[in-house]
């Protein structure tokens, strides 16, 4: 009856392309889960008119696609001197541990630079 490659000028074929481009994109983020189902749902829907001689057709597509990952990290917490609680991220990977960036500087447990060598 319909050839769908060619129903609406091509739109229909164009619509699920570029939702499939949509999933396949998604698939290879490396920031979702790889074995996440993801879905392309096509609705076509049709109304007639009075005269049932005509209908309109509607065409929509959507994907569902494989949420991102959630990341993960460490804070340091403590009080100043006011009482005020103080938060900071732990770059060391232990509370008071020191460590090597990737520039080469020794720094705290936040990141912050200790000994300038020269």
């Amino acid at each position: 009856m319909f050839k769908l490659d060619d129903f609406a000028n091509g739109a229909l074929t164009e619509k699920f392309n570029m939702e499939a481009q949509r999933v396949l994109e998604n698939i290879a983020d490396p920031n979702t889960d790889p074995k996440k189902a993801r879905t392309i749902t096509m609705t076509i829907t049709l109304k007639a008119d009075d005269n049932r001689e005509l209908a309109m057709v509607d065409i929509n597509t959507k994907a569902s696609l494989a949420p991102s990952k959630g990341v993960q990290t460490k804070i340091i917490m403590g009080r100043d001197r006011q009482g005020k609680v103080e938060a900071a991220e732990l770059k060391s990977g232990a509370v008071g541990q020191t460590y090597i960036t990737e520039e080469g500087d020794v720094a705290d447990d936040k990141g912050n630079k200790v000994v300038q060598f020269k």
